[in-house]
């Protein structure tokens, strides 16, 4: 069996898994010798000998079984809309890997080594990004993972910019399609590889994104002058909640040494509005959610999602492990914890705009000939109001396919979809916040903030200049969208000596 993934190292550890792999997989020929025996035994073994869905029930004569799973490719590679990225293509097709390296889906050598190659070799699948249920399997994305292997389908060009045509990748690169054998198409479209990267990917990047929340969140308490004592640890000791304690912290160091809490620690305010004051309930509460999800994610990307399954006994289980009501739930569950961040976030830029405290209305000293920052506000209220569309959760929904035979379906490819929209607006919504907090905390001067908000506004500072009058706020957005996107912000704060968890 293949080493156990972990979502915070994922892309370390499936490089490593990756180089494993190359060197054989003993389980791919044990399981593989279970199959060669079944086809031998003259009995119906689904998906080896038979149709497949409602087709279970007819039996293949022996001289087809390779047109059937060749058929079986071409047939439901039927997605459509825009393609994932091809750093997903690269992410699913590795997890597929993986789990058929676990050794119960008895894929021949042969297969599984050519995908080892496509792997080594950097040729990525294009995969429609629609088309799953999300029940027996990711049934159509991966068949646009699997067609390259007989000459279907597309490759994503050297700059992972453009398509070619999946004969032109292999010629390209001296290879020919190859021929499946036996449980080949079934082992490689059954399966949770669509949902499972999509989630791995958006779960892997909120380690940073949540992070980030809290940092701009204490940005915006500083400019609005809010008050710390709502991040006061025993608060959080009497509600243990993991994330409420984690988020409190960070602010707590976020502002240490804050010129500007001593400036109106005894001004008389009682307290500050819901979207400052509850900073650590409502991020600790997504960051509970998404720890919950991850956890989910880590066991499917390291379990066998395949049907039926080849055990060492000689066994040939037909199951439903490739069922993706697990994932489902917890993609709906990442989308509404992500969505939260966003809400309470705009719900900040909107009082920061409000001129409060002695900050000018919409951040801008002379308004009137100049809208100041007024209509970034509005895209992020677009967005967030988008998000709650979004997150309408896709797993309550079912539609049977296959004649019935599948009748039970967890929609979460639909889910996994959401995701990534709804994760790329959350970005826009924080990269708004940021660029609103940072323009507060300027008419802050000469008092200092705290010496971690400090060093992320200095951050900023070195990106986009304050402003006095009305520009093209695309620049700076785009500015602010790569620092939440990217290591500078958070290690700034670092080199500040401030620890964020």
């Amino acid at each position: 069996m293949s080493a156990r993934l972990s979502i915070a190292s994922l892309y370390a550890d499936l490089d490593r898994s990756m180089a494993d792999l190359a060197g054989g997989a003993a389980g791919v020929e044990r399981s593989r010798a279970v199959v060669e025996a079944a086809l031998k035994d003259g009995q119906a073994h689904y998906g080896l000998n038979t149709g497949f869905g409602a087709l279970a029930g007819k039996r293949i004569p022996d001289d087809q079984i390779r047109d059937l799973q060749r058929n079986l490719l071409i047939s439901h590679a039927v997605g459509v809309g825009a393609p994932l990225p091809a750093g997903l293509s690269r992410l699913m097709l590795r997890l597929k890997i993986h789990a058929l390296a676990q050794g119960y889906s008895g894929i021949s050598p042969t297969t599984f080594g050519r995908l080892l190659e496509f792997d080594r070799r950097g040729l990525l699948p294009v995969i429609p990004s629609r088309g799953s249920v999300g029940a027996s399997g990711d049934l159509a994305p991966l068949a646009h993972l699997a067609l390259p292997l007989i000459g279907f389908g597309e490759f994503w060009s050297a700059d992972e910019q453009s398509a070619e045509p999946a004969m032109a990748g292999l010629a390209r690169h001296g290879l020919e399609p190859i021929q499946l054998g036996a449980k080949d198409g079934l082992a490689l479209i059954n399966g949770t590889q669509f949902m499972a990267a999509c989630g791995a990917s958006i779960l892997e990047k909120c380690t940073r994104l949540v992070r980030m929340f809290d940092l701009v969140a204490a940005m915006s308490l500083e400019a609005l002058q809010g008050s710390v004592r709502p991040f006061d640890g025993r608060v959080a000791s009497v509600r243990p909640h993991p994330g409420h304690a984690l988020v409190a912290g960070n602010v707590r160091r976020l502002l240490a040494d804050s010129e500007i809490l001593e400036s109106h620690r005894n001004c008389g305010k009682v307290q500050d509005p819901y979207s400052l004051r509850c900073v650590p309930q409502v991020h600790g509460a997504s960051r509970d959610a998404l720890g919950y999800c991850t956890g989910v994610v880590e066991t499917e990307i390291n379990s066998v999602t395949d049907n039926p399954l080849v055990f060492e006994s000689g066994d040939v289980i037909s199951c439903g492990n490739f069922h993706g009501q697990p994932l489902a739930l917890v993609l709906d569950f990442a989308a509404i914890a992500l969505a939260e961040l966003a809400s309470i976030s705009e719900r900040r830029t909107y009082l920061l705009l409000e001129g409060h405290d002695g900050l000018p209305k919409l951040l801008m000293r002379e308004t009137g000939l100049n809208s100041g920052f007024m209509i970034p506000q509005y895209t992020a209220a677009a967005l967030v109001s988008e998000n709650k569309v979004l997150c309408h959760p896709a797993s309550v929904d079912s539609i049977p396919t296959s004649l019935g035979q599948e009748d039970h379906v967890s929609m979460g490819s639909v889910g996994a979809v959401k995701l990534l929209q709804v994760f790329e607006n959350v970005e826009t919504v924080l990269a708004i916040e940021l660029l609103c907090a940072a323009q507060a905390l300027d008419y802050r001067k000469p008092l200092r903030p705290g010496r971690g908000v400090e060093g992320a506004h200095a951050c900023v500072r070195s990106r986009t200049p304050h402003r006095e009058a009305d520009y093209l706020f695309q620049d700076d957005l785009k500015a602010m969208m790569a620092l939440v996107r990217g290591p500078e912000l958070l290690a700034a704060v670092a080199d500040s000596g401030v620890e964020l968890l």
